[in-house]
């Protein structure tokens, strides 16, 4: 019993009076209900609370229990909506909004931003829904999505969500440091300004000082971070506020245009700095269009430019002129720049001109990708879903709200500026022409100063929010164990801060810090948090479908389609914004997949993917019962019965190595043990049976189901194996049993007769039977056989003989093993004609084997032969009489009749043995010959009669007629069986004793226990001499088709 368990049980055992009394016993190992309900309601994140930190309750000692604090809990305003609007309102909304307009022009713009409201809003309500099914612990999206769709999906997309985290908080560190040394403090700069390469540096040494800062603010805990998250929302409310006053307020901003050529403002300005916007020859403009200054003068792109200049006078226009000022008719469509040409042209730029140009090549999905980074913060709530006093409550409401504010926001704020500022303005991504001001702080009112104030406070206060939420989410995915190399940063402080997992997050947004540009760091969060999403509508979607029962979220504004949409639209914006970040954002999914499923996540959590598994399994299991399969369709389905030791574990290893080997026939396999005993108290050792079969399955990679069954007989748990195994019309259509090692040697019949019980059931079944025998020679999946694989085919019984060899060359160990078919022919066949015939049918049945037909011409019964068949009956009869008379017999006895048997003379060749079982069930076998003289040749029925019977009871003693028992005649037709036996073990021997493999068919067990001990020595003498056999016999059905 576990410890919480254990808790449970302890806190159930009340004094009961009489009105319990009825259930006194099962308080015992079960919890009185109204002792544990208040328990079972605070049940969160997979642990059961501490029953024991309660306030007042006794210790047991006469004292009071330490009462512990619980951490005050965040409600919806302050724990989801507040971070998710500091996130979204972050820092694309001041420093690439309006040049997003300006590019993709009002239409495109409108629909750029109502894209991404339309992904990220179908996913809040999924995750509405999903959080509304239940308790949502730490961990936020990543415990919602493995709760859902599994610990391999959890795992891949949470780890995928933390670095979209953690790499966000690096785009709003160098967001910040844009602002501030570009529109608040260009003095800031430590290195000298002017090329990118050195603007980059300064932003990658001040966004590392910003990071350290607030890596500490966040290490002093959460509710510091909260504390600022009002502070820094205010800011953006008053930023937002303020720009929106100012759209309809005139303003006097200017900008100079030469024709529609847009020239930076320190470019124009004299050194006395007087605004130069004109035509003079002794202006800037002239000077850098026409003049000699740039050192171009006789280059034809300067000419081209003179005359330019000489077409179009410089101008000066009002850079936001308002909403009546026609401008939202200039602005409605796209003006798409590439790198190096002139902002919203076609034509090449020169920035020694003065001119403007585009940094970096825009498109409709380039600008998507840099902009729907500003959608991501709809999570900021539910990463920290630990810290919500109601969880369920507050991450809908929260999320939905903070989601309808900002994009009533974003998309009113496309109009807005469209409809104010001058395209031209728009487009001028760092505001040169204004003399470096953020466009959008020059539309506020009243001062700049708040937008830049606001912005940067707001900006930071998004960092902090990420650096918050990706150490607790890392600390969640750790702690459930499911990647095992990140379970020390499951480890947190006495505060419950997760330090580890902090250091970590601080080092993945330094990279991003050192990368220093805000266009290429959003593409890249864009991959991660659009795996997310769009898993999270999956799961949603996939639970809806299921109609599992457990699915009854509280909210009820959800669809499966909706959520269908939204993996749609994910995965569409993945491939839209960078086709090759999306192909690396899945790599890495599919990496932590597979390593998580390798290393086997032992987590059982109910998700909607074994939900999805039993639904297609239901539905496949049945159509399978429609009828059986066609033989195009038929693959070995095993039923693999092992032997167990005395310590419950597998005796013969190697059948399940070789089943597995098998696996091309991807069929179902099961594998099963009986334990002799009754149920109710071999239950322990059916458990423990089970367990060891499935841990040596996963060492040996069979995949497949385990399971160990308790019977009074062996025989009857086989067959009850042999008729239960499998569902419906999935069920195994093949066993694999073992060979009966020592079975001459053991004191009880009890191997052989299991053994052959078996195949009896088999057949009645219509089982194919595969039994290999020598297993523990047979190869290592590791070892790489060269050689044949020999196939004796004496019997056509479904083509399963044919089959096997195939299966077994597409696995690594058999694949450099060539096949051998041999047949055997006899007096009357045509060998010749017999080899085409099986050349073509291999042909037809597209296999490639060398054929060869063995003649087996008509002999005389070999001496060795009829003594084999003597010595086996010999034993037989001693053995039935031991088993009649129920005497005990020493094994010494054994020996000294059979040596006495060496100087017995033999009996008459018309010897009838009559044998009367022991028991009502057992049938009386005469064994008539049929032959006159085996030896000599002599007939022996002249007239006389001369044919004795000894017949054998359990209560009378064997009676001869002045004969011993051991004098008798072998029977001819066991003669004539043993010849055979003796000539196809001659011929296998002979040809196939360097094959790696010998396959051949098995007779037909026989159909009264009487032949069992010949039978059994049959099969000795036709394996003779071969080190790895197997047997086979089919079904009765076809199984191998020469058709399409």
């Amino acid at each position: 019993m576990s410890y919480e368990s254990d808790k449970l049980v302890k806190l159930g055992k009340v004094a009961t009076n009489g009105q319990m009394a009825l259930y006194e016993d099962e308080f015992q190992q079960r919890p009185m209900i109204s002792r544990i309900l208040n328990r079972m309601i605070s049940y969160e994140g997979g642990t059961i609370p501490n029953m024991e930190q309660e306030e007042g309750e006794d210790d047991g000692h006469g004292g009071k229990k330490k009462v512990i604090k619980q951490k005050k809990k965040l409600g919806t305003i302050l724990g989801v909506y507040f971070p998710c609007i500091q996130n979204i309102f972050g820092v694309i909304l001041f420093i690439r909004l309006v040049w997003i307009v300006g590019m993709a022009g009002i239409v495109e713009g409108f629909f750029i931003i109502f894209i991404c409201c339309c992904c990220t809003l179908t996913t809040a309500i999924s995750m509405s829904a999903i959080a509304t099914n239940g308790v949502v612990a730490g961990g936020g999206s990543y415990f919602m999505i493995s709760r859902a769709l599994g610990p391999e999906f959890g795992g891949a997309v949470g780890v995928l969500f933390y670095l979209g985290t953690s790499v966000a908080s690096s785009m709003y560190i160098v967001g910040a440091i844009e602002i501030l040394l570009n529109y608040i403090a260009p003095v800031f700069a430590v290195f000298n300004p002017g090329a990118p390469a050195i603007d980059l540096n300064n932003y990658r040494l001040y966004g590392s000082i910003l990071l350290l800062i607030m890596a500490t603010w966040v290490f002093l805990g959460v509710k510091f971070v909260s504390m600022f998250s009002p502070v820094a929302l205010l800011c953006v409310i008053i930023s937002i506020l303020c720009i929106y006053i100012g759209i309809f307020v005139p303003h006097d901003t200017e900008i100079c245009l030469v024709g529609e050529r847009l020239m930076k403002l320190e470019a124009i300005t004299d050194e006395w700095g007087v605004v130069q916007c004109n035509g003079n020859t002794t202006g800037p403009i002239y000077n850098m269009y026409c003049g000699n200054s740039t050192g171009k003068a006789s280059q034809p792109e300067h000419i081209i430019a003179c005359q330019y200049f000489k077409d179009h006078q410089p101008k000066i226009v009002l850079g936001i002129p308002g909403l009546g000022s026609g401008m939202f008719s200039a602005n409605a469509y796209a003006n798409y720049t590439e790198k190096g040409n002139l902002i919203g042209s076609d034509e090449p730029g020169d920035k020694d001109r003065g001119e403007i140009t585009g940094d970096i090549t825009t498109s409709f999905i380039i600008l998507l990708a840099i902009f729907f980074p500003s959608c991501t913060g709809i999570m900021a709530g539910s990463n920290r879903s630990g810290d919500l006093a109601d969880a369920q409550k507050s991450i809908p409401i929260g999320t939905v709200a903070a989601i309808l504010t900002t994009s009533a926001v974003y998309l009113s704020s496309v109009i807005l500026f469209g409809g104010a500022i001058h395209g031209a303005l728009l487009r001028d991504k760092f505001g040169d022409s204004v003399g470096g001001g953020l466009i959008c702080a020059l539309v506020a009112w009243p001062t700049p100063w708040i937008i830049l104030i606001g912005s940067l406070l707001s900006t930071v206060g998004a960092g902090l929010q990420s650096l918050t939420g990706a150490p607790r989410l890392l600390q969640a995915i750790a702690s459930d164990g499911v990647i095992p190399f990140l379970n020390l940063f499951s480890v947190t402080t006495k505060k419950g801060e997760p330090m580890r997992a902090l250091i970590l997050t601080a080092a993945i947004s330094l990279i991003g810090v050192l990368i220093a540009s805000l266009d290429y760091i959003a593409p890249i969060i864009t991959m991660f948090f659009l795996m997310c999403y769009g898993f999270v509508n999956l799961a949603c979607a996939l639970q809806t479908l299921l109609k599992t029962p457990s699915w009854r979220p509280r909210f009820r504004f959800y669809h499966w389609t909706l959520s269908l949409f939204g993996v749609s639209l994910c995965l569409a914006l993945m491939f839209i914004s960078s086709w090759y970040y999306a192909l690396i954002a899945i790599a890495i999914a599919a990496f932590v997949y597979k390593y998580i499923e390798y290393k086997g996540a032992e987590q059982e959590w109910g998700d909607g993917l074994r939900g999805l598994a039993m639904s297609a399994a239901r539905y496949a299991l049945l159509r399978l019962e429609e009828g059986p399969p066609h033989v195009k369709n038929w693959r070995p389905q095993i039923l693999i019965l092992l032997k167990l030791n005395d310590d419950l574990m597998p005796k013969y290893r190697k059948m399940l190595t070789f089943s597995s080997q098998l696996k091309a026939g991807k069929g179902l396999t099961l594998v099963g043990s009986v334990i002799e005993g009754e149920f109710v108290n071999k239950y322990a050792d059916m458990q423990a049976a089970k367990q060891s079969i499935t841990a040596l399955m996963k060492k040996e990679k069979v995949k497949g189901f385990a399971d160990a069954l308790v019977a009074r007989d062996i025989t009857e748990g086989i067959n009850h194996f042999i008729q239960l195994s499998g569902v419906g019309g999935l069920r195994h259509n093949a066993i694999l049993l073992g060979w009966p090692y020592g079975w001459r040697h053991q004191e009880t019949v009890k191997s052989y007769k299991i053994f052959i019980d078996a195949l009896r059931n088999a057949a009645a079944g219509l089982l194919a039977v595969v039994i290999p025998k020598g297993i523990d020679t047979f190869p290592e999946n590791a070892d790489r056989m060269q050689g044949t694989i020999d196939i004796w085919w004496i019997v056509h019984d479904g083509g399963l003989l044919m089959l096997l060899p195939f299966l077994l060359t597409q696995h690594k160990v058999w694949k450099n093993c060539s096949m051998r078919i041999f047949t055997v022919a006899q007096m009357e066949d045509n060998s010749i004609q017999m080899k085409k015939d099986l050349q073509m049918f291999l042909y037809q049945l597209r296999l490639t084997a060398e054929v060869s037909v063995v003649e087996m011409t008509e002999s005389d019964i070999s001496a060795y032969t009829y003594e084999r068949t003597l010595m086996m009956e010999q034993r037989t009869m001693m053995l039935k009489e031991m088993k009649i008379s129920k005497k005990e017999m020493s094994p010494q006895s054994i020996v000294d009749r059979a040596h006495a048997a060496k100087s017995a003379p033999m009996a008459p060749s018309n010897v009838k043995i009559c044998i009367e079982p022991p028991i009502a069930e057992e049938r009386e076998e005469t064994f008539k010959p049929e032959v006159d003289d085996l030896t000599t040749g002599d007939s022996l029925g002249t007239g006389t009669d001369k044919s004795y019977q000894y017949t054998f009871t359990a209560n009378n003693p064997p009676l001869s007629k002045g004969s011993n028992l051991l004098e008798i005649k072998p029977d001819d037709h066991n003669v004539r069986r043993m010849h055979t036996a003796v000539r196809l073990n001659e011929a296998i021997v002979e040809r196939s004793h360097e094959a790696n493999l010998v396959i051949l068919n098995l007779p037909g067990p026989p159909k009264t226990t009487a032949g069992d001990l010949n039978y059994m020595e049959f099969l000795e003498v036709l394996t003779e001499g071969l080190e790895r056999v197997i047997m086979v016999r089919g079904g009765g059905c076809e199984v191998i088709t020469m058709y399409s």
